[in-house]
């Protein structure tokens, strides 16, 4: 152990901290380099908190850094600690941290060491297992925070839009009748104006058929339409329930009116962020890559530096299958330790991109001959694309597909068989 931490030791820092994070207040325990003298302690979860005792800790670096391990990549207490440039963040997986508990103390014992001191145990005698936090550059730290939240906020529509639909089902069907996306600004308006049926045929005629040709609609739809509304029957003549779905309604069109509206100023931050990316171009010639996936898709790669060769990001972005050995089982599993959203993106990616790209069309094709489900070809093919991918973002070319399907045949891939002339 002794020959390990000295192979450990970098000059470059004067202290390794544990950090046990929490909401309301933060365990630390510090060990100096240079004695080997360790230090606990609190500290209440507040930047203020964390600007003093960090600030006393800098007065006796002598210039040095400090690394400190936690079980976080992202969050609250990552942010605050990236601003002091003194400070090295060693993310640590919780499993992992965890996992090394159960090794080391597996009775669970309240006498056991607390978590700071675990983490500090990992950073000192196993750092050569853990890696140091590496930001992506500013274009790209900013495209992917913006994609993300873009991403909730059309999760968060169309979670209030099937409570929009659960709650028309009942007293006012006939609006999913009249559209097919509740969503759309026409049924929103729509229920803001009118928010049941007795009101809605209280409206002239006229005003109906002006309302629809306002949406886009043709005059003989508009007409078309003002009839089934003079037509239609009431679901439900319960007073109490109407007073109170309508309620719920007319709140629930609010929310997704200004859901829509700020949906509309992430795409316009996306596509300004996105122009300016130095990998944009890349980005725009993959097959499938519209004006939201391109964006995600440049989030993933950003710059070509976040990874050092193609298995890694495959691993990484939870593509890869993982293998489970055991004596002499082995068992190919789903990946599941992976950030969601960004296996999402490549997922939805090689679904999009068989639209117009031949040989990821093929591809698919080819697997499902072979027996594979559907979602175990996307990923398969999406594990094909991103080997693509990392040469196009290494190299800083763009996707040609002639090139690559020229490659194909040069090389007699089995897949040129099921390319269409």
């Amino acid at each position: 152990m002794k020959q390990k931490d000295e192979a450990n030791r970098d000059e470059r820092y004067a202290a390794w901290v544990g950090f046990d994070w929490g909401d309301q207040e933060h365990v630390w325990a510090l060990q100096w380099t240079d004695t080997g003298e360790r230090e606990l302690g609190r500290l209440e979860q507040t930047p203020e908190a964390l600007d003093v005792w960090l600030g006393q800790l800098m007065s006796r670096l002598n210039g040095r850094r400090i690394g400190i391990a936690i079980e976080q990549k992202h969050g609250a207490v990552v942010w605050m600690l990236l601003k002091y440039e003194c400070v090295e963040i060693y993310p640590v997986h919780p499993q992992a941290a965890g996992q090394f508990r159960q090794a080391l103390y597996p009775s669970g014992s309240k006498s056991d060491p607390a978590d700071g001191e675990l983490l500090l145990e990992l950073l000192v005698h196993h750092r050569d297992r853990l890696r140091p936090l590496e930001q992506d550059d500013e274009p790209t730290r900013r495209l992917l925070m913006l994609v993300e939240q873009r991403r909730h906020w059309v999760e968060e529509k169309k979670r209030h839009g099937n409570r929009l639909s659960a709650r028309l089902k009942v007293y006012f069907p006939q609006v999913l009748n009249w559209f097919d996306d509740i969503g759309a600004a026409p049924v929103l308006d729509l229920l803001a104006r009118w928010p049941k049926l007795e009101q809605l045929q209280k409206a002239q005629r006229k005003t109906l058929e002006t309302f629809l040709r306002q949406h886009r609609r043709t005059p003989e739809e508009a007409a078309a339409w003002a009839k089934q509304v003079s037509a239609a029957v009431p679901a439900v003549q319960d007073a109490v329930l109407l007073d109170s779905y309508v309620l719920e309604v007319t709140a629930l069109v609010a929310l997704l009116q200004q859901l829509q509206t700020s949906i509309k100023k992430f795409d316009t931050a996306i596509a300004e962020t996105s122009r300016r990316h130095p990998c944009w171009a890349i980005a725009q010639s993959l097959p499938g890559a519209g004006p939201v996936m391109a964006p995600r898709l440049l989030a993933a790669m950003g710059n070509g530096k976040r990874y050092q060769n193609a298995h890694e990001m495959q691993c990484a972005t939870g593509i890869a299958p993982v293998t489970v050995a055991s004596g002499r089982t082995r068992i190919i599993q789903f990946r599941r330790a992976c950030p969601k959203f960004l296996r999402q993106t490549f997922h939805e990616w090689a679904q999009h991109s068989m639209k117009t790209c031949r040989w990821a069309r093929a591809y698919y094709d080819q697997l499902r001959t072979a027996g594979k489900r559907h979602h175990a070809a996307l990923r398969a093919l999406a594990f094909k694309w991103q080997r693509i991918l990392f040469r196009c973002w290494k190299d800083g070319v763009a996707y040609d597909e002639s090139k690559y399907i020229a490659s194909l045949k040069k090389r007699n891939s089995p897949l040129s068989a099921w390319l269409p002339e």
